[in-house]
């Protein structure tokens, strides 16, 4: 079924057209659009083969959210550590083990369910691509679970067993098992492969054997490096061709550089950065020096516990020193070039899909209406409702009314 969007006070295209007043947008039965402007330009014929209108009542409309860093494969709760956080306590990364128990214990019924119910805060909140990580059962059989779990419901799928190393288990035992069994199990259902490389998690050097490993097995290097302080994170990434380097608060000159002659994605995740009392990452200086910038959720039960990108977004606008459009760009087309999902010239990616994270002929049909009639409200207006509807692939996944 064709469809027209109309009635939109403002397109955020997030392309070359930029922001289009009283703007429109049809999308074929497939969900691909096939047309986009002002809706006053709208041709005859384009008009004559629409089979459904949609009013959308004046609000603005963005592409929506592209979420490149969750981690949604996980039962258990850790308020307590919160908790102790908020009241001092400072974060190291060996809380990951706590959640492990109880979601290896789970059962895939109950992970289907729980990620189910995180799939569709997602979509209340105007996200629309997802990508999630495996990484909290750390063992082959709750590895190979996750994976195959997240393969049911999300856009793409991250094997992160190097994440931590076990409690009771030799880390090179553990590695060994990684690149092994463990990936063997996780392969059928991942495209990605990703390591922690921090201090109480993986070195450079057990990293980059984890990497190499996955890239021999088809899967794309992914990198979480540089969150507690200075480290081998941005430098590995570049150097190996990982998609992206994800949290990135603590960098140096030669980081900086190295990202901005690569095509290393560096993701920012605001809401972490905010749970764990880290400075914020410097997403205004590796703009400025030219590094694609993304944002991103980093759901997780420790140090994230939200999938709003719309809090995120806003906080990059409050705290971040990004502009508005900086900001939009940085959660929907940064986050599709992180998953390698950006639309080229005829609007799909280098896979043949149709492009994510901007609204242009040949992408999909992913749009985030929002609350408002000027998308600027996300950073004035912080916390209040802001989502109205959210298409993915023209279809309705959410609706507020």
């Amino acid at each position: 079924m064709t469809q027209l969007f109309h009635n939109i006070s403002e397109l955020r295209t997030v392309s070359a057209a930029g922001t289009i007043n009283n703007g429109a947008l049809v999308s074929d039965k497939d969900g691909v659009i096939v047309w986009v402007g002002a809706f006053d330009e709208l041709p005859d014929e384009v008009a004559a083969s629409v089979d459904k209108k949609i009013d959308l009542g004046g609000r603005a409309v963005l592409p929506g959210w592209v979420d490149s860093h969750t981690h949604m494969i996980f039962d258990g709760n850790r308020a307590a550590e919160f908790e102790a956080r908020m009241a001092g306590e400072s974060y190291s990364a060996g809380g990951i083990a706590t959640t492990m128990e109880a979601t290896r214990s789970a059962g895939r019924e109950r992970l289907e369910q729980l990620l189910q119910e995180r799939i569709a805060g997602c979509h209340a909140g105007g996200t629309t691509t997802i990508e999630t990580k495996t990484g909290y059962g750390l063992n082959t059989e709750s590895e190979a679970l996750a994976a195959e779990v997240a393969s049911g419901g999300i856009d793409d799928v991250t094997f992160l067993g190097a994440h931590l190393v076990p409690p009771g288990a030799e880390a090179e035992d553990y590695l060994e098992e990684v690149v092994g069994p463990m990936l063997d199990a996780v392969e059928p259902y991942a495209g990605w492969i990703d390591v922690f490389c921090e201090t109480g998690a993986f070195n450079e050097e057990q990293s980059r054997k984890v990497l190499e490993a996955g890239k021999k097995r088809g899967l794309h290097p992914r990198v979480h490096g540089n969150q507690l302080q200075q480290g081998p994170g941005v430098r590995l990434a570049v150097e190996i061709g990982a998609a992206s380097v994800d949290h990135v608060n603590y960098l140096s000159d030669d980081d900086i550089h190295a990202l901005a002659n690569s095509d290393t994605v560096a993701t920012v995740l605001p809401a972490c950065d905010l749970s764990t009392k880290q400075d914020l990452a410097p997403a205004r200086q590796l703009l400025d020096a030219g590094v694609t910038v993304a944002i991103a959720s980093n759901l997780n039960p420790g140090t994230s516990y939200t999938s709003s990108m719309n809090y995120c977004v806003t906080t990059a606008v409050l705290q971040q020193d990004l502009s508005l459009d900086e900001a939009i760009e940085a959660a929907t087309l940064g986050g599709a070039k992180a998953l390698r999902r950006n639309p080229g010239e005829d609007g799909k990616d280098g896979q043949g899909r149709p492009g994510r994270g901007s609204l242009v002929v040949g992408a999909s049909a992913d749009l985030h209406v929002l609350n408002f009639t000027n998308a600027i409200e996300l950073a004035y207006r912080p916390g209040m409702p802001a989502t109205y509807r959210t298409y993915k692939d023209g279809v309705e996944v959410f609706s507020a009314a």
